[in-house]
């Protein structure tokens, strides 16, 4: 995984999108620490899924959603 400063990714970062487009993360730094990364979508979206694929309160409480919401999704 590429690491680069806050700065430099600032003037790089449609390079840095469109790496991140054929998969490759990009580690952004600030002050020498870790701060952010650049991802594929496909990685993005399995930690933070589109909100029309976000459950609400209610189907939470639902005993057939929670079967449903630990069955794994299949990728495409």
């Amino acid at each position: 995984m590429r690491s680069i400063g806050l700065i430099e990714g600032r003037m790089r970062l449609s390079a840095l999108v469109a790496r991140a487009e054929k998969g490759e993360p990009t580690l952004i730094t600030k002050h020498g620490r870790e701060a952010a990364m650049i991802v594929p979508i496909q990685a993005g979206r399995r930690i933070y899924p589109k909100p029309s694929e976000q459950l609400s309160f209610t189907d939470l409480l639902s005993p057939s959603t929670r079967r449903r919401a630990r069955q794994p999704k299949a990728e495409p």
